[in-house]
């Protein structure tokens, strides 16, 4: 059954056309998610597609009897009413009928209203729906109902939001970024949720975990031309490709083509017959086709980083609290060297306020934060960037200088810079208040970058930019030589580019946990549940996990190994990393080289074998 058509819609601001000719249907139970690069409309279509715009050319058509809900990114709430206000608000008839019976439960003495409410609840088989949107408000952590929606934060206004929406039920649920602002937690909550769900899903989202789990077709705007793909992420990465591997090829046999064509054309007379006619204008056609080439921007991040001493940042017992509220209880850690960390944890356990804390942007209550003295941080924060009024995306760059350092001793300036980061020279020259949430996320990021730090700190980085400027972050960042301390809730990004992870579990408890979000994953899912009291044995279960491996399975001599090997291991990767050290200062004698590298490869292959080793022991401890 056909929900909604968009018909050969088109739209433009100015001179600028963001889409023109498009036309895509959805059906009922379809789970699509709509991709696109930021700034081409991805917004603009959601808008016109749920009323709040409307087409320059086209329409979109609507089945009379469905019923349609938008998320925005942005939610449009009444400040002055509470949550279960706001709620209770909404026209679903079920909802007026539960609203009631909450009313007549604070009103007892008054049996006669309470009898009409509860037979209202029963008439319209309202209990098992009241239970379900209370199990919604409880998974969004939206509990206490009487607070009112001018004093939430805007997390909380999202979760609020997607509430409303998910309590009403609708035939079909139009969503922009609905992952933003939620916490791990709850995105996986929201995941399974529409996974399992008979609903009908139309979504821009950047999160690809979700667009793996729940969607079940995407549609790509690419170029001006739309392209579907009967699939997941993953499938569509897969079709993507041969698509574009194809593309190319057919290029390609077009510009041979070309070339024997455009021979013919200048050796024939002026005077032309039928079938040379013909085949003129099938040479137009092919010259098209030739000198046609796909709009891909490929960002080079190759940021010159200056070289980092031995002392990175050292956390020395430093202490955070907010009224009743522990963030961090005399924590400790020393940075090292190309060390690659996340941070992950519910929203409000203190994430962001030790990114403040660690770059000295708010005070600590107790301890020393100390910065190496060749250390230059790169901040990356939720706040974005503040031009001035009337200010063009050239003017922000050039704050930080006309030319930018680059690997390998070379330059580049302020404009090829911005090129590189997908802003082509006349968007160079646009004010910044007319580029996109995304555009001026990317625009931001290339900002911290070209102050060339070398321990970059990125706070939910990954909010608002499109798949293909995700992609090349990420590209950038496993290349990218420097520490790297890194808050977000994108599980695809984090698994890419970090090694451990701080996980803040709140109340001032941060654990150090060695592996990526996926290797987390597990590890939770698999772990015993905390001894019920908490207290010191609850925290030691999680704690001291490493130490508290059951090694039933080795014997005597195995588990001497296995200790033996952990430290050996260890070892040698110290004597790795501080030859590589040499070798990149420079101080190695030239008639030393050839020797130390023969012992870096020495080292190298003694890791792997012992590593090997090691990984056996530890199968025989599961």
């Amino acid at each position: 059954m056909n929900y909604l058509s968009v018909e050969n819609i088109s739209k433009s601001f100015g001179e600028r056309t963001l889409f023109e000719g498009i036309s895509f249907g959805i059906n009922k139970d379809q789970k699509i998610a709509f991709v696109a690069k930021n700034g081409t409309g991805k917004t603009s279509i959601l808008k016109i597609i749920t009323g709040e715009d409307q087409p320059d050319t086209g329409q979109v058509v609507i089945r009379k009897e469905i019923k349609m809900a938008f998320l925005s990114q942005e939610p449009n709430l009444q400040p002055e009413l509470t949550i279960e206000e706001s709620i209770f608000a909404s026209d679903n008839e079920i909802l007026k009928v539960i609203e009631q019976y909450e009313k007549a439960l604070e009103n007892p003495e008054n049996e006669e209203a309470y009898q009409k409410a509860f037979e209202r609840m029963e008439l319209h088989n309202a209990w098992d729906f009241e239970t379900q949107y209370k199990q919604i408000l409880f998974k969004l952590k939206l509990e206490d109902l009487k607070l009112k929606v001018k004093n939430l934060s805007g997390g909380q206004k999202k979760r609020l939001a997607l509430a409303i929406i998910l309590i009403s039920r609708p035939d079909l649920l139009i969503l922009d970024e609905p992952t933003n602002h939620l916490d791990l937690e709850m995105i996986e909550w929201l995941e399974n949720y529409f996974a399992k769900e008979n609903m009908t899903l139309f979504m821009v989202t950047h999160d690809r975990f979700f667009l793996e789990r729940v969607c079940n077709e995407i549609i790509e705007l690419d170029n001006g031309k739309l392209y579907q793909y009967k699939g997941n992420y993953s499938y569509y990465l897969q079709k993507k490709e041969e698509r574009i591997a194809a593309e190319n090829a057919s290029i390609d046999k077009a510009k041979n083509l070309y070339v024997k064509e455009l021979d013919w054309m200048r050796r024939q007379p002026k005077a032309r017959t039928t079938k040379s006619k013909s085949r003129q204008d099938d040479f137009y056609v092919i010259q098209e086709k030739a000198h046609s080439r796909r709009k891909e921007h490929q960002v080079e991040l190759e940021i010159n980083m200056e070289r980092m001493g031995s002392k990175v940042v050292e956390l020395h017992n430093i202490s955070k609290t907010f009224g009743n509220k522990k963030i961090l209880d005399n924590f400790n850690y020393n940075f090292k060297r190309g060390e690659r960390i996340g941070i992950i944890g519910k929203n409000g356990t203190g994430k962001s306020t030790f990114l403040n804390l660690l770059t000295q942007t708010l005070p600590v209550d107790s301890g020393k934060v100390v910065v190496g003295e060749t250390i230059k941080l790169g901040y990356y924060t939720q706040a974005g960037i503040n031009p001035k009024p009337e200010q063009k995306v050239i003017d922000i760059i050039k704050e930080f200088g006309e030319f930018i350092p680059l690997a390998k001793g070379r330059i580049i300036s302020a404009s090829q810079l911005l090129e590189r980061f997908l802003f082509d020279r006349k968007k160079q020259y646009d004010f910044v208040e007319k580029l996109s949430g995304g555009e001026l996320k990317r625009l931001y990021l290339c900002t911290v970058l070209i102050q060339n730090p070398n321990f970059l700190i990125l706070d939910e980085p990954t909010n608002d930019l499109d798949i293909v400027t995700l992609n090349v972050l990420e590209q950038f960042l496993l290349d990218y030589p420097g520490c790297l301390l890194v808050v977000s809730h994108d599980r695809y990004f984090m698994d890419k580019i970090v090694d451990h992870l701080f996980v803040f579990r709140g109340e001032g408890e941060v654990e150090d946990f060695p592996g990526n979000y996926s290797d987390w994953r597990t590890y939770e899912d698999s772990s015993p549940p905390a001894p019920k009291g908490g207290g010191e044995d609850a925290k030691n279960v999680k704690s001291n996990w490493k130490q508290g491996n059951v090694k039933a399975g080795l014997t005597f001599n195995e588990q001497k190994e296995y200790d033996k090997i952990e430290k050996e291991i260890k070892d040698l990767e110290r004597n790795k990393e501080a030859i590589e050290q040499q070798f990149s200062d420079g101080t190695i004698a030239e008639a030393d080289i050839s020797k130390k590298a023969d012992e870096l490869q020495r080292i190298l292959t003694d890791i792997d074998t012992k590593t090997e080793r090691w990984f056996e022991l530890s199968a025989k401890m599961e």
